[in-house]
């Protein structure tokens, strides 16, 4: 979990960096495909097959727009005008995002005043770090675009959850697959939004090559594996410590600044999100039972 953590919540300081000599939709493609290499050879090393199934595909192009080539552009337009600490923040809502899709197609029923005020609070605290009352053009825009990526991730587990997981391919087939639909989305966009100038460097190269071979390859084949080990419910705590990765990364490495205010936006947004995680511990059996009958059972 801590190895996904800092693969993850480093990935807003390299597209930061990748910036510097390519735009988002360059930088989507290049991190798709190279991911997608990553995983496919894991795939075959683990001699699972690629899904043969039509529908199976069909399902995947959705998937694969929502959870990494919508996405993966947005984060690229967002950070343009946003710190990478800020993003990693924001990217943090995915959770609050999640509830109110549940809410919205039914699957999240009997909300709870906690969880429902985790909702409330974490949208709260993106506004403080938004401060739309401080900010205009670009920059507001740029928060704006990040948050749509967290909502796009959201819209894609959701889906991928429904339609996809527990239908009898592995999941690491199904995640080489969705990079590999995800590198051929990328791709049918270049010739609209990937066709400015590139200016490569060292910085760039590096950066980008870390970002698709480590924040997209392996990481997707990390949390697989900690889906798998742990849970899905556990798996999800790793986002928790993005934030704290994205900031002091982006401080450390990027001179980031950060206010009173930019701090207590990003503490709000993280009790909001474990607020909207807090699940009421099922009662013991043996205490659920008359306890008469547990003393008679008693030796």
């Amino acid at each position: 979990m801590g190895v996904l953590a800092l693969l993850w919540g480093s990935s807003f300081l390299w597209i930061k960096l990748a910036l510097h000599g390519l735009n988002p939709v360059q930088i989507s493609f290049v991190r798709c495909a190279l991911g997608a290499v990553v995983v496919l050879v894991l795939c075959y090393s683990a001699r699972s097959r690629l899904p043969r199934d039509r529908k199976v595909w069909a399902h995947l192009l959705f998937a694969a727009f929502f959870g990494n080539a919508l996405p993966f552009v947005l984060f690229g337009v967002g950070e343009r005008t946003v710190d990478s600490g800020v993003a990693g923040v924001l990217n943090a809502t995915t959770p609050l995002w999640a509830l109110l899709i549940g809410l919205a197609i039914g699957t999240e029923r009997g909300l709870r005043p906690v969880r429902l005020g985790g909702l409330l609070l974490g949208f709260g605290g993106t506004l403080l770090i938004f401060a739309p009352w401080q900010q205009a053009g670009l920059a507001s825009w740029g928060a704006l675009a990040i948050l749509a990526a967290a909502a796009s991730y959201a819209v894609a587990y959701a889906y991928i959850g429904r339609v996809l997981s527990g239908r009898g391919t592995t999941p690491i087939a199904l995640s080489a697959a969705q990079l590999v639909t995800a590198t051929g989305l990328s791709a049918l966009a270049l010739p609209v939004g990937g066709t400015g100038s590139v200016h490569l460097s060292v910085t760039v190269i590096v950066a980008v090559s870390i970002l698709g071979v480590f924040g997209t390859g392996f990481a997707f084949a990390i949390n697989y594996r900690l889906i798998a080990d742990e849970g899905a419910t556990n798996a999800t705590t790793v986002g928790y410590l993005l934030p704290v990765v994205s900031v002091l990364l982006g401080a450390a490495f990027l001179n980031e600044g950060l206010n009173v205010r930019v701090i207590a936006g990003m503490l709000v947004v993280l009790v909001g999100v474990g607020m909207t995680r807090w699940q009421r511990k099922a009662p013991s059996p043996v205490l659920a039972e008359d306890p008469t009958a547990v003393l008679a059972k008693a030796p």
